[in-house]
């Protein structure tokens, strides 16, 4: 058994301007953002959330912009076999996470577990 849920969107943005990307995500959704030089300096910056609520990320890619989801899991592996019998597809495998393109061509990732709330929230799969 392994357990999964919807954990949050991903802006990915086009360009090198990470920093006016997630000033006009901010204001446009009134979230402030979160400061982390960590995850500045490694493309993202996170759009603060109430609490128990799921991560909005603004991201430098290097793709055509588009909004996608990530689905967190306590067994990566399993949720990617999972995904797959439904008809998804194995893009790519980067930084502990595996990205996935839905057979309607969206893509998606599979990431660790990371919401404080997972173990309340999450679905159970066999």
């Amino acid at each position: 058994m392994h357990r999964s849920r919807l954990g949050g969107f991903i802006i990915d943005c086009l360009g090198e301007d990470l920093d006016g990307a997630a000033d006009f995500w901010s204001q446009a959704l009134g979230l402030p953002r979160r400061r982390d030089k960590a995850t500045e300096d490694a493309g993202y910056i996170k759009l603060e959330m109430p609490s128990g609520e799921m991560d909005i990320e603004v991201q430098r890619v290097d793709h055509p912009s588009r909004v996608h989801l990530d689905i967190e899991a306590d067994d990566i592996p399993a949720e990617v076999a999972r995904l797959e019998k439904l008809g998804a597809k194995k893009i790519a495998e980067i930084k502990g996470w595996v990205v996935m393109a839905a057979p309607t061509g969206h893509r998606f990732c599979v990431v660790r577990a990371q919401s404080k709330d997972f173990d309340k929230n999450a679905n159970s799969w066999e």
